[in-house]
């Protein structure tokens, strides 16, 4: 008959191999968990198409998405990554995906405040849109609300949507009621992308007509870029 010792040496064995193997089945999952959290070149699927999608839309690729994950989706990523002041490296991760307004995990990404405060700064910003740039190429549009986030952003003005906008003085729209106008699917579209992290400006905190623009001041300012019928400095 065996030891009452031998008795628990042998199930302390058994106990310790099937913590490997379980540890062993357990890890296959972990990887794809892991990598499943970030689109790098030699992924594919559809969330890799709709990165290309946005990629081509706002400028950075061209081409069509085809759902393959390789070079020139990685160079467009850098590119974006550059521009938007991420880590360069072309991979899509938790930031990255933010700033394209990408849910990686499958829930809804909030680049800003979320729930009510989320629809309602939505919504406003899709009536400045509306009211100060409906007539512009939609790049123009996208950059009027990043304008307003880019300022919400900024220590020298108030730090919510509302704030920015009805700051006295600061759009013509609020000055003159077309704030009041409803907004189209164009503009809540663009205030949408701009929520989502596409900022055309590159961080410009304002913007001007110069045909129109009286101000000394603004028209003093430096100009970075001009999309449409407005300078943005």
């Amino acid at each position: 008959m065996q030891s009452k010792s031998v008795k628990i040496f042998i199930v302390a064995v058994a106990v310790l191999a099937l913590g490997v193997c379980l540890m062993c089945a357990l890890a296959p999952t972990n990887i794809e968990v892991a990598d499943a959290a970030t689109l790098k070149q030699g992924s594919s699927g559809a969330q890799v198409k709709t990165l290309q999608t946005k990629l081509i839309n706002w400028g950075y690729m061209s081409g069509k998405a085809d759902g393959i994950f390789g070079p020139k989706t990685k160079a467009a990523v850098i590119y974006f990554q550059k521009r938007n002041g991420l880590v360069a490296d072309g991979i899509v991760g938790t930031k990255t995906a933010q700033a394209l307004g990408m849910s990686l995990s499958g829930s809804s990404s909030k680049p800003t405040s979320g729930g009510n405060s989320n629809s309602s700064d939505l919504n406003l910003l899709a009536h400045v849109v509306y009211g100060e740039a409906r007539g512009e190429p939609y790049t123009g549009q996208v950059a009027v609300a990043a304008v307003v986030l880019n300022r919400v952003r900024s220590s020298s003005f108030p730090n919510s949507v509302a704030g920015v906008v009805y700051q006295a003085g600061a759009f013509d729209c609020v000055s003159d009621g077309q704030i009041n106008l409803s907004p189209n699917q164009n503009a809540i579209n663009a205030a949408r992308d701009a929520m989502n992290g596409w900022d055309p400006t590159y961080g410009c905190l304002y913007y001007y007509n110069p045909r129109t623009a009286t101000s000394k001041w603004m028209l003093s300012r430096t100009v970075k870029l001009n999309i449409g019928n407005h300078a943005f400095c």
